[in-house]
C-alpha cells in the first residue's frame, strides 16, 4: 500500500516581521507576490511533470499553506494556485486543505474567495488575549479582532479552525495564560495548539535577551503553564493527542479504543486533529514548495532556497534537466535518508503523539526488526527513568502491509511530556 502524500506550500510575506520569529519570512516585499505566485506555480508544474517522478506516486491527502502571512495572498491567486495542485497531481475528495493567516488579514470577500477556491480549514496565528503581551510580541492585532475573525470565518462557511499560542513570555504570568487560554476555549474552535517560546539565536528577542534588555523566560513557569493546559482543554471537550496540540471532540466522545491506546492512523485520532501535521508526525512523505520549503518523498529530504527573489529566478530560468525526484530547481538542499536516518526520525516524531506513540508492529512493520532490537538500552533507561510507559492494546492496530494485530505500544508519561527532549535525544545519532 502506498502511503498518501502531503502538500506544504510556503508564503514567505508579512507586513511586520515579529521580533520573536525564526522562519523565512520578509516584510515590505509585497510587491513581489504576484511574481511569486507566478513561481509558486510554475514550481508545481514541474513537479507535476517531473521525469523522474514515480509513477504510483499517490493520492495528495492534505494541502497547507504555511508562512509568514498566507493571507497575504488574494483570493483569485490561491484560486490560480489550488487549480495548479488539482492540475498536477490527484488531490483527494476530501482533502484537509489549511492556510495560516494573521487575525487582521481577512474580510467576509476574502474569506468567500477561499472557501471557494478549496479551501477549508484557516489556522489563526493569536499567540495571546493580553494587549500588554501581543504588544511585547509585536503582533499587529489584539483580541476583539481574533473574536471578529472568528465570526467572519464562521459566517463565511468554515467549520474547521485553530487557533495558535504561546506561553513561557518573559514577564508572563501563569494567571494571564489561564485568561488566554479560556478565552480560546469559549470561542469553540475545532482545534488549539500551544507552543512554548522559544528565544531563537539571531533573532531581535534572542539578541536582546544576550544584552539582558529582555527578561528570561521562567522555565519552572513555563512548565506549570503546561501542566495545567494539559487539563484543561480536555476537561472542555478536547483531546490532546500531540505535546502541543488539542482536537475537540465529536459530542464529548474520545477514542473507542479500550485504555485509549490506537493505531498511528487519520481515523484513529480525534475528527478535528490536523491531518497535514500527523504526515510529518507519523513519519509519512509531503512535498514542498515555495522559497525555504522543506519535503520528504522518496526517501528524499530536501529544501528549497531561501530569498524570495532567488527562489522566482530559478524556477523562471532554470534550463531543463534531469533532476531526481522530488527535486526541483529551487532545491539548494538534499539528503538520501538512511535506514539509521528514517528510524531515528520515526522515533522522534511518533512519540509526540500523546496516545499512540511507538506500536511495536508498526516499528516492525516499517523496519523489518523489533524496537527493543534496535533500541533495547535506550527503551530500558526511558521506561525506568519514567519518561516512557509500555502499555499492550487489545485493540487492532495498523500496519503498513496492511495487516492488523495486537502490539506493545510506547509512549510519552505525563511526566515524558514536560521533559520531551530528553527522551528524543535517546534516538538521535
Amino acid at each position: 500500500m502506498t502511503p498518501e502524500t502531503s502538500i506544504y506550500l510556503h508564503i514567505p510575506f508579512c507586513k511586520h516581521r515579529c521580533a520573536y520569529c525564526d522562519f523565512n519570512t520578509y516584510a515590505d516585499q509585497e510587491a513581489m507576490i504576484p511574481a511569486y505566485v507566478n513561481a509558486l506555480i510554475k514550481e508545481i508544474e514541474w513537479m507535476g511533470n517531473h521525469p523522474n517522478r514515480p509513477s504510483d506516486h499517490s493520492t495528495i491527502k492534505t494541502i497547507f499553506f504555511g508562512g509568514g502571512t498566507p493571507s497575504l495572498l488574494s483570493g483569485p491567486q490561491f484560486a490560480s494556485v489550488m487549480s495548479a495542485l488539482s492540475s498536477a497531481f490527484a488531490l483527494s475528495a476530501d482533502a484537509e486543505v489549511t492556510i495560516e493567516a494573521n487575525p487582521g488579514t481577512i474580510s467576509p470577500a476574502k474569506l468567500d474567495q477561499i472557501r471557494r477556491a478549496g479551501i477549508n480549514r484557516i489556522s489563526f496565528g493569536v499567540q495571546s488575549s493580553i494587549p500588554e503581551e501581543l504588544r511585547m510580541l509585536e503582533r499587529e492585532h489584539d483580541f476583539f479582532t481574533v473574536l471578529e475573525a472568528v465570526s467572519t470565518a464562521r459566517k463565511a462557511g468554515f467549520d474547521n479552525l485553530n487557533l495558535d499560542l504561546i506561553y513561557g513570555l518573559p514577564e508572563q504570568t501563569l494567571e494571564s495564560w489561564q485568561t488566554t487560554v479560556k478565552r480560546v476555549v469559549d470561542l469553540h474552535p475545532e482545534h488549539i495548539s500551544a507552543y512554548a517560546l522559544t528565544l531563537e539565536h539571531g533573532t531581535p528577542f534572542g539578541k536582546w535577551a544576550e544584552r539582558g534588555l529582555l527578561p528570561l523566560p521562567d522555565p519552572d513557569l513555563a512548565a506549570d503553564m503546561y501542566e495545567w493546559t494539559m487539563e484543561f482543554p480536555e476537561g472542555n471537550g478536547y483531546e490532546q493527542y500531540e505535546i502541543s496540540n488539542w482536537a475537540r471532540t465529536v459530542k464529548g466522545q474520545k477514542s473507542k479504543v479500550k485504555d485509549d491506546l490506537r493505531p498511528s492512523t487519520f481515523d484513529s485520532f480525534p475528527e478535528f486533529a490536523c491531518k497535514h501535521n500527523l504526515q510529518y508526525w507519523r513519519s509519512l512523505p509531503y512535498l514542498g514548495f515555495g522559497a525555504g520549503a522543506h519535503g520528504y518523498s522518496n526517501g528524499c529530504r530536501y529544501s528549497n532556497v531561501l530569498r524570495i527573489k532567488t527562489y522566482i529566478d530559478r524556477i523562471t530560468n532554470y534550463p531543463i534537466t534531469n533532476l531526481p525526484f522530488p527535486l526541483s530547481p529551487a532545491a539548494v538542499n538534499h539528503h538520501k535518508q538512511t535506514q539509521k536516518d528514517d528510524i531515528s526520525d520515526y522515533m522522534i516524531n511518533n512519540l509526540r503523539l500523546i496516545k499512540a506513540g511507538v506500536a511495536d508492529s508498526d516499528f516492525r512493520s516499517r523496519f523489518g526488526s523489533g524496537l527493543l532490537d534496535v533500541f533495547p538500552k535506550e527503551m530500558e533507561e526511558l521506561l525506568q527513568a519514567g519518561l516512557l510507559e509500555k502499555k499492550t492494546s487489545e485493540a487492532s492496530l495498523w500496519r503498513h502491509d496492511g495487516i492488523f494485530e495486537a502490539s506493545e505500544v510506547y509512549r510519552l508519561t505525563r511526566r515524558g511530556r514536560l521533559l520531551g527532549n530528553r527522551a528524543f535525544l535517546k534516538f538521535i545519532g
